[in-house]
């Protein structure tokens, strides 16, 4: 682990462990259960969120994480839940990925009067007893201002974005993104169709916008993987001293690409899942210990250029 890691999961067990009475602290001879209830884990990011939550919880010996995978079914997630249920958790962790919903589980959770700690997405349609993620629409404004500076107010920038249309995650990125160009000289143009939080999306999304606009001068992903697929899609076409990338999350491959020297990727939004993770299994252990944590928490998301990357690459990490 890194220096920047051991300092963010210091912090992290802080904010936890801060709203938690010391004499309500679990004690070491009870047997804990958590459920991680994961919408996906097809992707880097909610791998990495997940396993983050294992990791914190295996210096405990008396805590057993039960994660599960609806693989994007909201029914199977349900499912999953009441399941959890069944098997008297403790408290739930619930990672929603892209569903902004998911009124049935929540329900259960709350009839059953367990705690739930909800991460990355607050699911609308229920009651929660604490989130922890990120702030989407500060992460966006934040590298809005980068790309304003670094076009001096003037020029032409596409957006990406993940999609479906209701997902407040992707749209409050962009939101964010697009309030620091309003009254400049800088023109956006949105990619018609949406790149589907992947490589392979953001490679086609590119290619159409390229298609018609041959004077983009940057492009905007909502998030670090479909922005290295537009980075392919801009070299291939030959245009990457014209074109700068600027994205969200944080993820390895794209904080190495920053850190090349003859790079194109100028900017990314810190949005850690493994960050995100150990928050969340930390405010699951306060609340179980009899803790009345801060309802809703956002986790620090710095903008991170060549100037400050080298702070935030951990070669061993899972995102």
């Amino acid at each position: 682990m890194n220096l920047t890691k051991l300092l963010a999961t210091t912090a992290i067990a802080g904010l936890a462990l801060a709203a938690q009475p010391a004499a309500a602290q679990p004690a070491a001879t009870k047997n804990i259960k958590i459920g991680m209830v994961n919408l996906s884990l097809c992707c880097a990011y909610f791998v990495g969120m997940d396993a983050a939550v294992k990791d914190e919880a295996s210096h405990f010996p008396n805590v057993k994480i039960l994660s599960t995978d609806a693989k994007g079914d909201v029914a199977k997630l349900t499912a999953d839940v009441d399941d959890l249920l069944n098997q008297k958790v403790d408290a739930l962790i619930i990672s929603g990925a892209w569903i902004e919903a998911a009124p049935a589980a929540l329900e259960a959770i709350n009839r059953a009067k367990v705690p739930v700690v909800m991460v990355d997405r607050q699911l609308k349609g229920g009651e929660r007893t604490a989130w922890v993620g990120p702030d989407n629409r500060a992460i966006g404004e934040g590298v809005g201002d980068y790309i304003n500076k670094r076009l001096n107010g003037q020029g032409k920038v596409a957006i990406i974005r993940g999609g479906p249309a209701d997902n407040t995650i992707g749209s409050n990125r962009s939101d964010g993104v697009k309030a620091k160009l309003e009254g400049t000289k800088i023109q956006t143009v949105v990619a018609p169709g949406w790149g589907k939080w992947s490589a392979d999306g953001g490679f086609t999304q590119m290619e159409d916008l390229l298609s018609k606009n041959a004077d983009l001068n940057a492009v905007f992903c909502e998030n670090d993987s479909m922005c290295l697929g537009a980075q392919k899609a801009i070299a291939d076409a030959g245009k990457s001293k014209q074109i700068f990338i600027a994205s969200v999350d944080g993820e390895m491959g794209t904080l190495k690409e920053i850190m090349r020297e003859d790079s194109n990727y100028g900017v990314t939004g810190r949005n850690s899942s493994d960050q995100i993770g150990r928050a969340g299994f930390n405010r699951a252990m306060a609340i179980i210990a009899g803790g009345v944590p801060k309802k809703d928490t956002a986790l620090p998301s710095p903008i991170i250029t060549k100037d400050n990357a080298v702070k935030y690459y951990d070669a061993n990490s899972r995102f």
